[in-house]
């Protein structure tokens, strides 16, 4: 079985992120200076792609990535200790403010180019969300391009059952979940959290990643994806409002009918 992640980059989310508009659209305040990590969503399905890949033997797991190939670069040196994966890597931007339309189809793309594939026997995982792209609409488009119909979003399980058949549990409305059976590969899987913790960082694991991943990045493919048709008329941080009252010797019931009330306000 081939299981094929779907992950890109996003900055930091400890430093400030300020939105600005440059010349090729909005952006992010010194964006290429920002330290950068694997975007969360993606981590979980990566995680969960190599879990059934261990329990799977022959199985073989690969990590497609949009982003900038030097930030690729950076990331990639502690992701790689996570877990074993072969890296298709595409040069072009990670901000959130591409169309998910033109992101899907690049990925598309490099999934249909990957020697000897047979899709029969793929699953694509990604993440339901995106902490950049958050869209929620990339993955659902790489599928339909790929032509894969059978597409599953907030997953947080996946097994294998003894047929070969795939038992998926997806997040509904109301803390519910959906259990549904798909009876083969392929199928998209948009995940959620998952179930499994982050994997300790294993130098020996990363130092066989990277004997692909080098040559992968230095012959990666220019993928210039755009913001699209999406106009936007101004980009900016969210306004903040604070209103603090200093009061003494109020009592309780007052306090709280208060609070009700510039709730309800």
């Amino acid at each position: 079985m081939n299981i094929i992640v779907c992950g890109s980059l996003v900055p930091d989310p400890l430093q400030t992120l300020e939105p600005i508009t440059g010349p090729t659209g909005p952006a992010l305040k010194n964006e290429m200076m920002l330290p950068s990590w694997l975007d969360p969503w993606a981590g979980h399905a990566l995680y969960e792609a190599s879990n059934l890949a261990a329990k799977n033997p022959g199985s073989k797991v690969y990590l497609v990535s949009l982003g900038p190939k030097a930030k690729l670069q950076q990331v990639m040196m502690t992701v790689a200790q996570k877990v074993p994966f072969e890296l298709i890597a595409l040069d072009g931007s990670a901000g959130g403010f591409t169309d998910a339309a033109e992101t899907a189809a690049a990925i598309a793309e490099a999934i249909s180019a990957i020697p000897g594939l047979d899709l029969n026997n793929t699953l694509i995982f990604g993440g339901w969300e995106s902490a950049s792209r958050g869209a929620g609409a990339t993955m659902q488009i790489v599928g339909e391009r790929l032509g894969i119909t059978d597409q599953f979003e907030g997953v947080d399980s996946l097994e294998i059952q003894a047929d070969g058949s795939l038992k998926i549990m997806e997040r509904v409305e109301g803390g519910k979940h959906q259990i549904s059976v798909c009876t083969a590969p392929p199928a998209v899987l948009g995940w959620a959290t998952g179930n499994l913790p982050e994997p300790r960082n294993n130098p020996q694991v990363g130092m066989a990643n990277m004997r692909g991943i080098m040559p992968s990045l230095q012959k990666a493919k220019p993928s210039p994806v755009t913001t699209g048709d999406i106009a936007f008329a101004s980009v900016s941080l969210p306004s903040q409002t604070r209103t603090t009252q200093v009061v003494k010797d109020v009592p309780p019931d007052q306090i709280a009918a208060e609070l009700v009330a510039w709730i309800r306000g």
